[in-house]
């Protein structure tokens, strides 16, 4: 194991936690979390203590934190904000996992934590790139990108991919497994800058900044013999153009709703069963925790891409965990440039 992997880390005494105080309505703003502290807690037969060092921020915490239907159950008010995190264990009460090994899993946004084995999504025993990427293109971001392609939207050679927000952490993984498979990538971002990023840093073939003129215009520019992969993490507006610009017997994976401002009620917009039934799409919701038994051989795949230097990323780090409570709103504003993580080490 190189030490040059591993980012410095402390010990404290004392647990700093992020907390739930207050339920929102939409994206979740700084008001509706507070910083506590406490005690270290002790793990009990079976658990792990782990020191928590990178703290992930994820889109779908809009929707833990929400009091509306969802997949998983809401976070309660006033328990600690639900979030993966990458952590180093302190203490083991189980013997397949060894003090000084790392793990990412169901940590919280705090300090430490205490799980069991349930809560663990991987066991990173000897890390072999920067222990960040295990949080991000190694986990739960890049493992939603290889899984929803492969096994939902199933890309062959030859194949046109498009893609929205095709800079973010599951987007430029996407384009990249795409384009590594022979595909054409085509990525759509909403800044000139992210533009140049995705084709210089991701390999599209081409990226578009979709707030340049309507989508369905650029679509109908730049993709006029249309797509046979669709990658879908917004929803909305961008859906709709998408839809219109499928080639029949095309795939489309519905990964994200991010554009939707809110579920409650369920916004009504254009009818898209039309173009669903002519094109003879397929198109499929994929959620990371139904697909959890392939999750390890996902990261091993993408742990070799990176070290064999064919799967970049890119890492947008807070420095301590005071921005927690507004980390969520600023990922939805766009203000990242990579996945986004607080390092609390």
């Amino acid at each position: 194991m190189s030490i040059s992997v591993i980012p410095p880390y402390s010990q404290p005494s004392r647990n700093r936690q992020v907390l739930l105080v207050e339920r929102p309505r939409g994206i979740p703003a700084p008001h509706h979390f507070a910083l506590d502290e406490g005690p270290v807690p002790s793990p009990g037969e079976g658990q792990l203590l782990v020191r928590n060092i990178y703290l992930s921020v994820d889109p779908a915490q809009r929707g833990w934190a929400a009091d509306v239907a969802n997949y998983a159950e809401p976070v309660a008010i006033g328990a600690v904000m639900r979030a993966l995190a990458v952590g180093v264990i302190v203490e083991s009460r189980h013997p397949g996992y060894r003090p000084g090994e790392f793990i990412y899993g169901w940590l919280g946004w705090q300090d430490y934590g205490v799980i069991a084995p349930a809560q663990i999504l991987c066991h990173v025993k000897n890390p072999a790139v920067p222990l960040s990427a295990y949080a991000g293109v190694l986990g739960m971001n890049g493992a939603t990108a290889y899984l929803g392609l492969t096994k939902l939207g199933r890309p062959r050679a030859g194949d046109t991919v498009l893609v929205s927000t095709a800079g973010g952490a599951v987007g430029s993984v996407v384009g990249q497994i795409a384009r590594n498979l022979g595909c054409r990538t085509l990525g759509l971002t909403g800044t000139d800058a992210k533009v140049a990023l995705c084709q210089q840093r991701f390999g599209y073939d081409l990226a578009i900044n979709y707030k340049s003129a309507p989508v369905a215009e650029l679509l109908a520019t730049h993709l006029a013999d249309g797509a046979d992969v669709f990658f879908d993490n917004v929803g909305g507006p961008v859906l709709d153009a998408g839809l219109r610009a499928m080639r029949v017997g095309g795939r489309v994976v519905q990964c994200g709703t991010a554009s939707v401002a809110s579920w409650n009620p369920p916004p009504e917009g254009p009818r898209n069963e039309r173009e669903v039934l002519t094109r003879r799409l397929v198109w499929s919701g994929f959620v990371i925790f139904d697909h959890l038994a392939d999750f390890a051989g996902a990261v091993a795949e993408l742990e070799a891409m990176v070290v064999a230097g064919t799967l970049h990323y890119e890492e947008d780090i807070d420095p301590s965990i005071d921005s927690a409570p507004g980390a969520i709103e600023a990922l939805y504003a766009g203000e990242n440039v990579g996945k986004k993580l607080i390092y609390i080490g």
